[in-house]
């Protein structure tokens, strides 16, 4: 230590202040105090004194409160994806058909004779094509791009079913038939007649099920999403839901619930294990519940987790379900916002698809 340090450390140790130490040494070098002082200070202190046995404190010989928790349940959003695509709007109609007139106007003049030889056939069948529709595509109306009368009216005229689907279809059907000449004698007719073979068509967009109003059936509403609900026994609409056993996962519990809710019969898929969301369901007067080997608890409501499934294939059947569900139903979200609760639909409306 050198001599500088001991003095400072003198003077700032010393009883009486000094009025000799600049800002500097105050700042940088904090007076310390001596072992000695303190331990004359510590024996100034009284020592403290035990309180009477009579005041001491009880300790507490009422029962413990009970342990407040929840249900914990496990709810299967099980959907059937949409199957076609949605209805075009209007506009959209009339867009796609502007589009492909506009690109029958751009595109080259169709080669007529690299594809049919002249005097088959194939260009007899063509010319007569041609001459009704007045274009080589096939869907797009009557329409000749190269004429100066009616070739740019491109855009769909008011009134005109040129871009409906039906229209389309029913042009392209028309397109498809063959002419076929038969002969004389064939199936006990006499002389020769030129028939149309028939086409087969598509399948239409609206299902039996559709016109008949089954819910239960899977075949309805194929541009949309529906969701299984069942009915319980006092009568509630809701996804198929049970309480997790033992140490069950939500994606185990998941499984089970379906296989005893809606049978065998079903090829399902749990999408993942995380849950999509979760509702809480509060009851109105806490309840007061049980279990073998463990301590009562109070139940202040029920947790609800929802699980993602889809449906490959199969029906519901509830006939030896074990869960007291009476019956069944597949919708769309606008339908199960007319049967849910309005507490639970405010829990699952933002879950469920649009479409």
């Amino acid at each position: 230590m050198s001599r500088r340090e001991g003095i400072i450390r003198r003077l700032a140790t010393s009883r009486r202040p000094s009025t000799h130490l600049c800002q500097t040494c105050l700042l940088f070098h904090p007076p310390y105090r001596l072992a000695s002082t303190a331990t004359a200070q510590s024996t100034l202190q009284p020592e403290p004194i035990e309180a009477p046995p009579s005041s001491r404190a009880v300790p507490s010989t009422t029962p413990t409160s009970l342990r407040t928790t929840y249900r914990v349940q496990a709810s299967v959003l099980l959907s059937r994806p949409p199957l076609l695509t949605r209805d075009l709007t209007p506009f959209e109609k009339a867009y796609f058909l502007y589009q492909r007139r506009l690109n029958e106007r751009l595109a080259l003049p169709f080669s007529r004779y690299f594809y049919y030889q002249k005097g088959t056939p194939g260009d007899v069948d063509w010319k007569r094509k041609m001459k009704e529709r007045q274009t080589p595509a096939r869907d797009i109306g009557r329409y000749n791009a190269y004429s100066r009368e009616a070739g740019w009216n491109d855009e769909l005229l008011v009134g005109a079913r040129e871009s409906e689907p039906e229209e389309q279809v029913e042009a392209l059907l028309k397109d498809a038939e063959v002419e076929v000449q038969k002969e004389e004698g064939e199936d006990g007719e006499e002389g020769s007649q030129v028939v149309k073979e028939a086409v087969a068509k598509p399948l239409p967009r609206v299902t039996e099920a559709d016109r008949a109003g089954d819910r239960r059936s899977l075949d309805r509403l194929l541009q949309r999403t529906l969701y299984l609900v069942v009915r319980r026994r006092d009568g509630r609409w809701w996804f198929p839901s049970d309480g997790l056993v033992g140490k069950e996962s939500l994606h185990t519990a998941a499984e089970r619930i379906l296989i005893q809710a809606g049978g065998l019969n079903m090829n399902t898929w749990i999408v993942g294990n995380i849950p999509l969301g979760h509702f809480v369901r509060n009851y109105l007067k806490p309840r007061v519940e049980k279990e073998e080997d463990t301590s009562p608890d109070q139940i202040r409501g029920t947790k609800y987790f929802f699980m993602k499934g889809r449906i490959m294939a199969g029906q519901a059947n509830l006939k030896d379900n074990k869960k007291g569900l009476t019956d069944f139903q597949w919708l769309a979200k606008d339908e199960l916002q007319k049967i849910l609760w309005p507490q639970d639909w405010s829990a699952v409306k933002n879950i469920l698809a649009e479409r």
